[in-house]
């Protein structure tokens, strides 16, 4: 089980949200990524779906999770995972998975990150692949 996490919306670090000082109190930020996928807007927040496409790039932020599976059960009911990484729910707008990610080097780590399961035609496409809140 990877120990890092890959964050896009919400919870990053230049958003003051309340489930992000958490992540803060219970993780390592360890610096900038990229995620070959789309950004879209769903709401207030944000989805990603993987991509195929080598020019599409969500840029966000890599955590060490100090709390491990802990950190990981609270982040779940956050994004509304109810299985955890082990199946997922019809229910469930996103799905926690395993992804390879690159870092600020270009080096490439495997980390959870959340994806977006649900229907993307009709939400907003982001393409600078920046969230801005």
């Amino acid at each position: 089980m990877p120990d890092l996490l890959f964050v896009y919306g919400s919870l990053l670090s230049r958003i003051a949200h309340p489930q992000g000082e958490r992540l803060r109190r219970e993780a390592t930020l360890v610096g900038p990524a990229t995620l070959q996928a789309r950004l879209y807007r769903v709401s207030w927040y944000p989805g990603i779906t993987l991509s195929e496409n080598a020019r599409d790039a969500v840029h966000g932020e890599i955590y060490r999770l100090d709390g491990g599976a802990a950190t990981l059960a609270w982040l779940d009911e956050y994004e509304g995972v109810t299985t955890g990484a082990t199946s997922v729910a019809p229910a469930d707008e996103y799905a926690r998975v395993q992804c390879k990610i690159s870092d600020a080097d270009g080096a490439a780590h495997g980390a959870w990150v959340y994806l977006y399961r649900r229907d993307t035609a009709g939400l907003a496409h982001v393409e600078s692949g920046h969230w801005t809140g």
